[in-house]
């Protein structure tokens, strides 16, 4: 099948111009996708477009990334019912570091045929000079066009009016496309269903300027079945960085998908064919308790994003609260698995020298009302040291056992955990 066909079975086409599917069937072209630098790194709302772009280049098109140095300074209103905060020039460059790193994950720039390209607009709207940019790009555009746009509705609807530095941001984002185009011969611009309205302006200007036709193509804005808005958990976004969102974390996000949502999400975010989707989609009906394509799902996005060590290391922290290996876990491995746990704090110096008596940590951390109680649960092996049973009532606990010196891992039974941290 053709890139456009594949769009189409994974569901990835919310909007499309008219004649797209012609083109990409008959011929290579070049096509874009813009990221604004308003975070340093990329959540996974972002992962859908980066896809797309996968995908235009497995199928032989040039892909570009675009980051957006220069529109970042402005803010985009899609989506907004209040003004962005402005960022610094130092803060965006910064972001814009960091986008380009994780881009370089997805797409391949070392390609014989059709490498991708990292470009940043501040290259061409920071020189822009305003008499000369308001004469070749904003007398194509008249203010009831511009106010007719969804982002601007709903601003002056749902908000308190917008500035005419975001008011301008529709323009900017056209001139990019006008640019791209004259440049590297860029004639697709795709983006979220939120930018179909930027989209075709860009497409307009670029008629009006160059009698050149060109297309968009727009995704669909993700909510899940349940109505929360995609990447977004009680602890805040999804980020790519593992600084921000560990790998760890990430794998449970995509191990905890609904069953409702994860055979779109393999279509969306894996490079899984029909086959293999089809068959997993037959799990999901057939023994869905078992999660077999949430865990699919999960090892699929994760290696893509961290890489095969982080995932093994995102697999191994997912068994541990099931039992798992813990000694090779690294402290913030521990603070990510044990986070909702019981904890408790105790000196370091109680576990220096012969080290602090196992009985007294069952009953310390609330697993025994005594010692007595506390060395018949040791003597009948319920009870864990970092998820490995000590059936010795005289054990103690000394500086060794301690998880990159700081943390101890207590288990009673199957599933009753206790953190205890060293201070």
């Amino acid at each position: 099948m053709n890139v456009y066909e594949e769009f189409q079975w994974r569901e990835m086409i919310y909007d499309a111009s008219e004649g797209l599917e012609e083109t990409l069937s008959s011929q290579s072209i070049t096509g874009y996708n813009g990221f604004d630098p308003t975070a340093a790194s990329l959540h996974v709302g972002h992962l859908l477009p980066i896809m797309g772009l996968v995908r235009l280049q497995q199928h032989g098109h040039t892909p570009i990334a675009l980051v957006g140095g220069g529109t970042g300074m402005i803010g985009d209103p899609s989506g907004k019912t209040e003004e962005r905060q402005l960022l610094s020039k130092e803060q965006i460059e910064y972001n814009v570091e960091g986008i380009k790193a994780q881009l370089s994950r997805f797409l391949d720039f070392e390609s014989k045929t059709n490498p991708a390209m990292l470009i940043n607009n501040a290259d061409w709207l920071v020189p822009a000079r305003l008499v000369d940019f308001l004469r070749d790009v904003g007398k194509h555009f008249t203010v009831n066009y511009m106010l007719a746009k969804e982002s601007v509705k709903r601003r002056f609807e749902e908000g308190e009016g917008i500035s005419f530095t975001e008011f301008s941001y529709i323009l900017l984002q056209a001139y990019d496309f006008l640019v791209l185009y004259d440049r590297y011969g860029c004639t697709l611009q795709n983006g979220g269903s939120d930018q179909w309205g930027n989209i075709l302006a860009g497409i307009e200007v670029i008629r009006k300027m160059r009698g050149v036709r060109t297309y968009g193509m727009v995704f669909p804005l993700l909510t899940t079945t349940s109505g929360i808005k995609f990447g977004k958990t009680e602890a805040g976004s999804v980020w790519l960085d593992p600084k921000l969102t560990s790998p760890y974390r990430f794998y449970q996000f995509w191990l905890n998908t609904d069953d409702r949502d994860v055979v779109k999400y393999l279509k969306f975010f894996t490079m899984l064919d029909q086959r293999e989707i089809a068959e997993l989609e037959i799990s999901v009906s057939v023994a869905p308790e078992k999660r077999v394509a949430q865990r699919r799902l999960a090892k699929e996005v994760t290696r893509m994003v961290h890489g095969e060590s982080n995932l093994r290391k995102a697999i191994q922290a997912s068994q541990v609260l099931f039992g798992g290996e813990i000694a090779d876990l690294s402290a913030t491995d521990i603070l990510d698995i044990f986070a909702e746990v019981p904890s408790s704090n105790m000196p370091r110096a109680s576990f220096e020298g012969d080290g602090v008596p196992l009985v007294d940590l069952v009953v310390a951390c609330g697993f025994a009302p005594s010692k007595g109680r506390a060395r018949r649960l040791i003597e009948e092996g319920g009870i864990y040291v970092n998820n490995r049973r000590v059936s010795d009532i005289q054990a103690t606990i000394g500086l060794s056992a301690l998880i990159d010196g700081q943390y101890l891992v207590l288990r009673k039974g199957a599933r009753e955990y206790h953190l205890v941290r060293a201070l």
